[in-house]
């Protein structure tokens, strides 16, 4: 990791470095603007002498309404995108998070509400909160990462095409690595497995939604009118969320882009993480391939893929509570192996 600071092994240099001020370690609020609206964010910089360039980290939340620590609040608060920037920081790296629409102190601006957002907007947004993060004195132009969780991944991969000035490195932590609503499908398939296996469910009444689902969703992207009637309660209000006026847009935004198909573009020599955890319902490991396979025809670098032992969608141990804040050892060493992991010079 490059710095700004005087080259080792000489007395003017060591004498150079301990007169030199150093900065603690604090969080600063940090406001950009987006499509003419005020996004609001924090970033944190680890202590480092004045004057040094320190590796910079976007971080790019998950789905919904998920603000800058990684929270959909008062119900879910597992803190995740917080924890990324402490686990950064820990290794010398400052990040930027923000409160992307409709959430925290940002909230819809020019949008009013979810009814017309759609993929594209949130692109543009987290592009901006990349141009506020290089713009920091403290980045390393070098060394601009973006660490995107869930649905971040996915943008994490569409912001890294549309930036002028490509990121060293993209780390997709369980990221959405196939269509949306494809994703949805297999979701609902396992929720339905589990009910059997419980008992709380007979063979023929899953396999009758399994596809009602997949005829909802086919209907959906079809255009046609949906009929979620003869569904289960839960998958029935689900898809008519989802397929509704004030999430329509967005999911259909969303449902048209391939992750494969944009990893494909990744700049060469780009370094890569792509974690996985093994008890994960939401990204499974056996849906990952295809996104593997585009990124090393991209010819990005390692780490590459990472498996997480017994680890859920949030990076915890299966069976722990959601809003438990933490992530777990096997995670945060995936994390710092990607900040530490050779790359090539000038991707």
């Amino acid at each position: 990791m490059a710095t700004t600071g005087p080259v080792s092994g000489t007395a003017e240099a060591a004498t150079s470095t301990r007169s030199t001020p150093l900065v603690p370690a604090g969080d600063r609020k940090v406001r950009f603007t987006a499509d003419g609206t005020t996004t609001y964010g924090t970033v944190r910089i680890p202590a480092h002498r004045a004057g040094q360039w320190l590796p910079a980290a976007l971080l790019i939340p998950g789905s919904g309404l998920t603000d800058r620590n990684g929270d959909e609040p008062p119900a879910t608060t597992p803190h995740t995108l917080a924890l990324f920037a402490r686990t950064l920081g820990e290794d010398g790296v400052m990040s930027l998070r923000f409160d992307k629409y409709g959430t925290g102190r940002t909230g819809w601006g020019r949008y009013k509400n979810s009814d017309h957002i759609d993929m594209a907007a949130y692109t543009r947004q987290a592009v901006a909160a990349y141009n506020a993060l290089r713009a920091r004195p403290e980045a390393d132009p070098n060394e601009l990462l973006i660490v995107g969780h869930s649905e971040g991944g996915l943008q994490a991969l569409l912001v890294g095409r549309a930036v002028r000035t490509k990121p060293a490195g993209l780390a997709l932590i369980a990221p959405q690595d196939t269509r949306l609503l494809d994703a949805i499908d297999y979701q609902l398939a396992g929720t339905l497995d589990r009910l059997v296996a419980s008992g709380e469910l007979s063979t023929r009444q899953a396999q009758l939604n399994k596809k009602g689902v997949s005829r909802a969703i086919a209907d959906f992207r079809a255009e046609r009118q949906v009929d979620t009637s003869g569904l289960l309660p839960f998958i029935a209000s689900l898809l008519n969320g989802l397929f509704g006026p004030h999430n329509a847009t967005f999911v259909r935004s969303d449902d048209a882009i391939y992750p494969p198909d944009i990893a494909r573009h990744v700049a060469h020599g780009t370094r890569t993480l792509v974690t996985c955890g093994t008890a994960d319902t939401n990204v499974p490991c056996r849906t990952t391939p295809p996104l593997l396979t585009a990124l090393a025809a991209a010819r990005t670098t390692g780490p590459g893929l990472r498996f997480l032992p017994g680890l859920d969608h949030f990076l915890h141990p299966a069976g722990t509570p959601v809003n438990d804040q933490m992530i777990a050892p096997a995670a945060q060493r995936a994390l710092h192996d990607f900040v530490f992991s050779p790359h090539t010079a000038g991707s």
